[in-house]
């Protein structure tokens, strides 16, 4: 019997080379002959596709060392401006927003919270990030070395989710600007179709067209959001004082120090994905370093304007009636008062979420071939295509309401992250910091550990996140039972 053509872990056919099987087998079965037809078309198509210019056909494969690219200060400088240009987005800025009307903090303390939380984030995510030119493997892959080949899937599947989770808000949140810019016009749904369609071009294309885009797109956006700081400014309330008594204020700090953190920590998951390119004797400190400053840059910066735009709502009238309709027209009524300059600002941060919402959707659909061998014999731009379309769905049907839902199961499922990250620390440093790994066997299961006491160490962090959580959130599903 022939061999399974749709099983590339074994080495058979890679997923972009054009499908074929043996004569005889075709004239041995009719249905057979007929299959093969369809997959050889299919071959066929995908290989020109993966052919066009500037497309990156590689999926999980690692990238050896002699096909990285070479060393350059354009290089050194794309990996600040990836992380700053995706990250000083609208949707990080609503994360600021909590610290004054979810937790009930005061100016001072909400901005301590936020730039120490944020650091804590961002040093996680470059420790993460610093594996890409070492190994040329793809986060998850990495995750294969510290964790074993079949734990490894259960953080990969929650990576998955979390991706999409995000990318969805993204697009809602970029729906809610346009709209309001438009002044009700434009529906939420054709700003989220909009948003999803440049997401979805860049995202299929892969790394090339990505960088090349994140180079640019954070000029527009740190120029609109200057313009932002200019005029929305002078309406910041940073005499706000916090509320509640001692032990409330100490958990509330904790909350909102603890969401600063793992906001940009949660890009951890996918750190490495983006540098599996870059020379394999690129130093591990700079990169830390390049990517920290990134991060902390941007978070540092949307953070504080959403910190500031929360307490204007709680002074400005006009504030709390746009923030009363959405987040998106609370940021659109800041600009109020530069007429068309004003919406076109709007237009052009909601667009910057874009910039956010690409790394999401790119590194969702590594997760999905890194998850089996069925998953990576299809093509990484098919399911980037419909991992789009899965966004593009929930987006346009949650558009009222799943905001929140989302929100609150995000937020559980960035408890994972940290746990991860504290597994490959241990690992790395207590066992094997002089023997590193041969990172050629990603796929050979018997060199990758087993990993038994990750996964149960994994599960016990897990479940002490469970147990850890504000009892609030447990209350809803009690008040729902009554």
């Amino acid at each position: 019997m022939a061999p399974s053509l749709l099983d590339p872990e074994k080495g058979e056919k890679s997923a972009h080379e054009p499908l074929e099987v043996p004569t005889a087998e075709i004239a041995s079965s009719t249905t057979t002959g007929k299959e093969s037809g369809i997959l050889n078309a299919l071959g066929r198509i995908n290989h020109r596709i993966e052919g066009l210019s500037g497309f990156e056909a590689r999926g999980i494969t690692r990238v050896p060392p002699d096909e990285r690219k070479p060393a350059s200060a354009l290089a050194d400088l794309q990996v600040f401006i990836l992380w700053f240009g995706a990250n000083i987005s609208a949707n990080n800025m609503t994360t600021g927003l909590f610290g004054p009307l979810i937790f009930g903090l005061g100016f001072r303390d909400s901005v301590l919270c936020a730039v120490f939380g944020c650091f804590l984030g961002c040093a996680s995510t470059g420790y993460m990030a610093m594996w890409g030119p070492t190994s040329g493997n793809r986060t998850m892959v990495v995750l294969r070395f510290f964790m074993g080949y079949w734990p490894s899937k259960l953080p990969c599947f929650l990576n998955i989710v979390l991706m999409v989770g995000y990318v969805t808000l993204n697009f809602i949140i970029s729906g809610q600007i346009l709209s309001a810019v438009s002044g009700g016009t434009m529906t939420t749904v054709v700003g989220i179709v909009v948003v999803a369609v440049v997401c979805w071009v860049v995202a299929v294309f892969g790394m090339f067209i990505f960088h090349t885009y994140e180079r640019y797109a954070w000029i527009p956006q740190i120029l609109a959001l200057f313009v932002l700081v200019g005029c929305a400014g002078p309406h910041f309330d940073s005499t706000l004082q916090s509320t509640g008594d001692a032990v409330t204020l100490a958990a509330n700090r904790l909350s909102f120090l603890s969401l600063c953190f793992y906001v940009p920590n949660s890009w951890a998951a996918a750190a490495s994905d983006f540098y599996v390119y870059y020379p394999e004797t690129t130093s591990k400190l700079k990169i830390f370093l390049l990517t920290l400053a990134g991060l902390f840059l941007s978070f540092t910066l949307v953070y504080l304007l959403g910190i500031g735009l929360a307490s204007g709502v709680t002074s400005n009238p006009a504030w709390a009636d746009a923030f009363a309709i959405s987040t998106g027209a609370l940021i659109v009524e800041a600009f109020d008062g530069l007429a068309g300059f004003g919406k076109l600002c709007g237009v052009i941060v909601a667009l910057g979420i874009i910039a956010n919402s690409i790394p999401g959707t790119y590194s969702a659909a590594l997760g999905v071939q890194v998850l089996g061998r069925y998953g990576k014999a299809v093509p990484r731009w098919v399911w980037t295509c419909f991992i789009t379309v899965i966004e593009l769905v929930l987006a346009l049907a949650g558009r009222d309401n799943l905001l929140v839902i989302f929100g609150n199961f995000l937020a559980l499922m960035g408890y994972w992250i940290e746990i991860m990250i504290v597994i490959v620390v241990e690992e790395h440093v207590l066992f094997r910091w002089k023997r590193g790994f041969d990172w050629s066997r990603w796929e050979d299961k018997q060199y990758l550990p087993l990993g038994v006491s990750a996964l149960i160490a994994f599960l016990l962090g897990w479940a002490g996140a469970i147990l850890g959580m504000y009892q609030a959130w447990y209350m809803v599903g009690v008040e729902a039972d009554r």
